[in-house]
Parts: C-alpha cells; sequence; structure tokens
C-alpha cells in the first residue's frame, strides 16, 4: 500500500495527527470484524496520541470493549525484589501504559499483554548466560544484540525463557490473529523497540536482547534511572520482522534526536544499522506504512522530493 509520511508543526499537532488517523483505522477495523488488535509502544512520542484516543473512546467513537493490545517490549533487570514489583515499578513499561492509556479507559480493553520481562529475574538470567555458554548465541554487529537461545538448551532457565518468555509471547499474537495497527516509535539510531542498531532482521520475531550502552546511557539521561547502574541491561522485545508483521504501522517521530535515522530510514539503505528501515521493505510488499513527524524530524525530508517520489514516498506537509 506504500508509505505516506505527514509533517507536522510540533508535538502536540503531531499527537493530534497520529490520534486522528489511529481512531479512524480503529473504527475501520472494527466496522470489519468483532475484534481490533493494536500493537502498542511506549516512549514519549505516543504519549499525546493515547491522549487522544482514550479520549475519543470516552466519547463512543468506537468500542474500546473490543480491543486486544500487545505492547513491543518490556525490560528486564527492572529493581524489585520480586515479579510484582518490578511489573509496577515506576520505569516498568506495564506501568507506563497503565498511567498513559488504560488509566484513561472509561471501558477497558479484552485484553492487554506487555511482554513478560518482569518474569525473568535478571540476576539468575546472567548466571545461566554465564555458566551455559554453549545454549545460546548472540546475534547483532553493535553493542546491542540478540541473545538467540538454542533449541534445546542444558539450562532449565533458558529453556523456559525460550519457550514461555519468548514463543509464549508469539504464541499470543498468532491467537489473536496478528496485529491489525502497530503504533511505534524510533530511537536515536533508528531502532525500533529494543531490536537494537545492528541485529539482523531475519528471524527477529520476540527477542531477549543485550541492551546497547546507548540505550542505557539515553535512559539515564532522560531521568528514567539515576545512574547506569541502576538501569535494566537486557529487555525483552518484539523484533523488526514481528513488528513490521501488522496490517499498518504508525510511526512517530519528533526532535532533533531522530531527524538523522528518520531520513536515512525513507531515503538510505535498508539495513539493520537502522532497524525501521525494514518499514520500505514491508511497504514494497504490501504492508501500509505511516509516518507522523514534526517539522525537525522531518526536516531531511522536503529537499528530496522527487527522490521520494521514485521511491513511492507520498510526503503530506501539514505544518
Amino acid at each position: 500500500m506504500g508509505t505516506t509520511v505527514f509533517v507536522t508543526r510540533d508535538f502536540a499537532h503531531m499527537s493530534e495527527v497520529a490520534a486522528g488517523l489511529v481512531v479512524k483505522k480503529t473504527i475501520g477495523i472494527l466496522k470489519e470484524k468483532d475484534e481490533a488488535v493494536l500493537g502498542l509502544a511506549t516512549g514519549n512520542s505516543p504519549t499525546g496520541l493515547y491522549k487522544h484516543f482514550a479520549r475519543a473512546a470516552n466519547d463512543g467513537k468506537f468500542d474500546a470493549g473490543r480491543i486486544r493490545s500487545f505492547n513491543l517490549d518490556e525490560y528486564v533487570g527492572l529493581p524489585g525484589d520480586n515479579i510484582q514489583q518490578r511489573v509496577l515499578h515506576k520505569e516498568s513499561y506495564a506501568y507506563f501504559m497503565i498511567q498513559e492509556l488504560f488509566s484513561r479507559l472509561n471501558k477497558k480493553f479484552i485484553e492487554t499483554r506487555v511482554p513478560y520481562g518482569s518474569l525473568i529475574d535478571q540476576k539468575i538470567l546472567i548466571k545461566a548466560l554465564k555458566e551455559n555458554k554453549n545454549d545460546w548465541t548472540f546475534q547483532g554487529t553493535d553493542a546491542g544484540k540478540s541473545i538467540v537461545i538454542k533449541a534445546k538448551p542444558a539450562s532449565a532457565y533458558l529453556a523456559w525463557i525460550r519457550k514461555e518468555i519468548l514463543d509464549g509471547y508469539t504464541r499470543k499474537i498468532k491467537a489473536a490473529g496478528g496485529i491489525d495497527l502497530q503504533i511505534i516509535g524510533v530511537g536515536g539510531r533508528g531502532h525500533v523497540a529494543f531490536h537494537e542498531a545492528g541485529i539482523p532482521f531475519k528471524g527477529s520475531s520476540v527477542m531477549l536482547v543485550k541492551l546497547d550502552d546507548n540505550t542505557i546511557a539515553n535512559a539515564v539521561a532522560d531521568g528514567h534511572f539515576s545512574r547506569k547502574a541502576d538501569s535494566p541491561q537486557y529487555a525483552v522485545s518484539m523484533g523488526a520482522e514481528l513488528v513490521y508483521q501488522a496490517k499498518t504501522v504508525v510511526l512517530l517521530a519528533n526532535g532533533e534526536r531522530k531527524t538523522q535515522s528518520v531520513t536515512r530510514s525513507l531515503l538510505g539503505d535498508i539495513t539493520p544499522e537502522i532497524p525501521i528501515s525494514y518499514g520500505r521493505q514491508y511497504a514494497r510488499q504490501g504492508g501500509e506504512l505511516i509516518y507522523v513527524l514534526d517539522r525537525v524530524a522531518a526536516a531531511g525530508l522536503p529537499a528530496n522530493p522527487q527522490e521520494l517520489k521514485a521511491l513511492g514516498i507520498v510526503l503530506k506537509n501539514m505544518a
């Protein structure tokens, strides 16, 4: 279906435009089927969208009780003595979703799911990886890497992670019929969720990821954690190959930190070095890819109208 890029004035305008698109798509999905399956992102980018989306649901524009949702990712290694404390930690993505969307809905979704990262004890994980080096391999060319656990590992803990945490989440998505509409943000280096720069596209379903030092540093710089030692070192995340199996993908980006990765994802090569560039292949294969950007994040695009046109990218300047 191709790629459409909406350029908006600022964060507030981006949020309004993106919410309008998502609400319209959700209404359309619910006209065609009993349930809509949404893929949801965390981070600052979708927060404004979620406010508008909840307001539309509460105003009766669509029935939130006919929606299931699956989040992209969750940390492994959040502070806490037990699973409950980790799930409800103020920096957990489960807690984020409660704050930013779920608590705003008068009528709750049928079901909400976040990857099961909080079930993993980071200390036990590190010990299992250290003691069972033949059970797993790294994939990736940069500091952030996917930890690929072999089909029949000797470690019962690693076997459990592969079967229940990683493959289990994939099975739940498939059982729901796949994701109809996926909302994503973008990291400063072009990563989607915790599919870090350099992790191969092939086989990137639900992954256990050793986080890039840059990702950890950004989490501290953005005020999520007071110091590097407190920041989780691992995460469970959908990979690009799974993210872009949704029927529609809506990408939000604002600010200067996103400009280069947004530009390269649309005008550069399709490469794991910029994981969101996989969207170009997705669009070529019939997926509907929508970018909603503020003027700053879109700054590298208006100067290349002919190149965008040649690539089948429609630019709609609403700024």
